[in-house]
């Protein structure tokens, strides 16, 4: 149940000769500066970009990877490190490649791309390239912006220096005298398992006093990331800070704005859901915390083998191909399952160039890992049919349909788990609610977020002035729009925009876990429908990589996002399962 890391390096010493070949590589690229106009210097270029592809994957994986298992490991740190100064290099030395291309003309490019098929893997590369021209500066311009990156990208590290660097763990003395130690990781846990208001309060304040205490130095440093949007936005010439960001995917701007009003005029029954927890619950008031509070609970625990056992029934009914799939990305080797002293939190499957996925886990025998089981195992089947299917430099898909695969997952075996007959019906209702958070915290939630800083980024495009007062008050009114909450009750709730460090580091990106989450529900629901054809558009779906524009993959699996109703499947599961679980609570209460 470990990672089998000699897949990639036998030992140190291979992958210090593996890493400085990538180095060596990295040099060969400043030959071709200035030559790119030359039909052999082009053909030349593509190929050893493809070569690098590969090998800078191969070593970055297997140090981050090896940094993950235990991040108190120096060595395993400094090595990661070098390698991201690897790809932070290749950025600035090959700033003159976009510039180049583009005077060389799109013309004169796909004909050097038609003579050479050892190439055509860049097809659609340099089609998005010549999309975007209008917004690539000269060369000149695209160096000066290279080089200026460490400050447009400031934001970020002094959030992290902040929040994290200069972060510090409350205790908090609880009724029963304990004194606990609080911290980003536990909060939730000591939350869920106390039964006393008073103490809930104040595990939750303990970590969102920090950003009420820093509230300025906060809102000064979300200003930095607004005007450099607003200022990148301006520079490459687009019509909006929006359209800066969607435009590189080909994402029309009304995919954005659809979802933000969908989630936010559909959500009858999400407010219902709040109204049922605070109710059964027997809450006198419902606080924005209240939601790690469990509606029922089990002891039971999960081994990892019952847990792919559970997942491999639970897609029984697909081809068999996929099934053979799901084994193979659960492969020993391949996934590290249990948690370790100085190893990574959460779970993820990581994906690179013609490798084998690998899968993180901190299985932990709960329902929650159960399913975790199945959700890391869809990103890793979506990769190996990526791999299987498309060119190196086209199986990298986006992170717009990344969580298809993994949520897909999920909806199956949410729907095996409670058709077994032997699931109590308090399992039932605890894998109902899980259904449900997963929809209030991916599609309602994180589309909240990106209404936030729409919104935001909106009035620094209009020369409005930005402080900790003006964020708060977006998201009070967003608050009470998506879940009928006043968030001025719990005195600091209000700086949560504080708290979510997307905002900061990756801006206008959080929107894509709920559009990928609809998706997969639309896409679900066919297949469970017997809609003639829906599996297969499904995996033709995952076969395709990064080969299209991710918006018009989705429309190939049957899910149009130009259109309000894309978004309507989440609704109305939301819809169905809020009504199963006040079932299934009304007949706990009675019994």
């Amino acid at each position: 149940m470990n990672w089998d890391l000699t897949y990639h390096f036998k030992n140190q010493e291979e992958f210090e000769k593996g890493l400085e070949h990538v180095n060596k590589l990295l040099e060969e690229f400043k030959q071709f500066e200035g030559k790119l106009k030359e039909e052999e210097s082009f053909v030349k270029y593509f190929l050893l970009t493809r070569q690098f592809e590969v090998e800078v994957s191969k070593v970055y994986q297997y140090a981050s990877l090896k940094s993950d298992l235990n991040k108190k490991d120096v060595e395993n740190a400094a090595n990661l490190n070098r390698c991201r100064m690897t790809l932070y290099s290749i950025s600035e030395i090959t700033s003159y490649v976009e510039p180049e291309l583009i005077t060389l003309g799109e013309n004169k490019a796909m004909e050097y791309l038609n003579k050479h098929p050892e190439i055509e893997e860049f097809r659609f590369i340099l089609e998005k390239l010549f999309r975007g021209a209008k917004h690539v500066l000269d060369a000149n311009s695209e160096r000066l912006l290279s080089l200026y990156a460490p400050v447009t990208t400031s934001a970020a590290e002094l959030y992290s220096a902040l929040a994290v660097g200069d972060g510090t763990n409350e205790k908090v003395k609880l009724k029963n005298k304990e004194v606990v130690t609080v911290t980003q990781g536990n909060y939730r846990a000591l939350i869920a398992s106390s039964d006393n208001a008073t103490d809930r309060k104040k595990i939750f304040e303990a970590v969102f006093k920090t950003y009420y205490d820093h509230k300025t130095t906060y809102a000064t440093i979300y200003n930095n990331v607004l005007q450099t949007n607003k200022a990148m936005a301006k520079a490459r010439n687009y019509n909006s800070i929006l359209e800066s960001y969607l435009y590189n995917n080909n994402i029309p701007t009304e995919v954005f704005t659809n979802l933000i009003e969908v989630a936010g005029t559909y959500n009858k029954a999400l407010k219902k859901y709040l109204r049922l927890r605070k109710k059964y619950l027997g809450l006198k008031q419902y606080h924005t915390y209240d939601r790690f509070l469990e509606l029922a609970h089990s002891n039971k625990e999960y081994t990892y083998e019952e847990a792919k056992t559970l997942f491999f029934n639970a897609i029984k009914q697909f081809p068999q191909d996929f099934q053979d799939k799901a084994h193979e990305v659960l492969r020993d080797g391949f996934v590290d399952v249990m948690e370790k002293e100085g190893k990574r939190t959460g779970a993820y499957s990581s994906s690179v160039a013609n490798l084998h996925p690998f899968i993180l886990l901190n299985f932990d025998k709960t329902l929650d890992s159960v399913f975790t089981v199945a959700h890391e195992a869809g990103h890793s089947i979506h990769s190996m049919y990526a791999t299987e299917n498309q060119p190196i430099m086209l199986q990298d898909y986006t992170i717009f349909v990344a969580e298809i695969a993994s949520t897909f997952n999920e909806h199956a075996l949410l729907d095996y788990f409670l058709l077994l007959p032997t699931a109590t019906d308090d399992e039932k209702i605890m894998v109902i609610q899980k259904a449900i958070d997963e929809i209030m915290g991916t599609f309602y939630r994180q589309t909240l977020f990106a209404e936030y800083e729409y919104i935001a980024n909106d009035k620094v495009a209009n020369g409005q002035p930005i402080n900790y007062q003006v964020l708060s008050q977006i998201m009070i009114d967003l608050y009470k729009k998506y879940y009928g909450l006043d968030i001025t009750k719990e005195g600091i709730k209000e700086y949560v925009w504080a708290y979510i460090p997307h905002l900061f580091y990756t801006p206008f990106y959080v929107y894509q876990y709920a559009t990928s989450f609809a998706a997969s529900f639309k896409i679900y629901k066919d297949v469970k429908d017997q809609i003639p054809g829906a599996f297969d558009r499904y995996i033709n779906l995952l076969k395709s990589g990064g080969s299209k524009y991710p918006v018009e993959q989705a429309k190939d699996a049957g899910v149009d996002f130009t259109k309000k109703d894309a978004y309507m499947a989440v609704v109305e599961r939301m819809n169905n399962l809020v009504e199963e679980l006040e079932k299934l609570l009304n007949k706990k209460s009675i019994s």
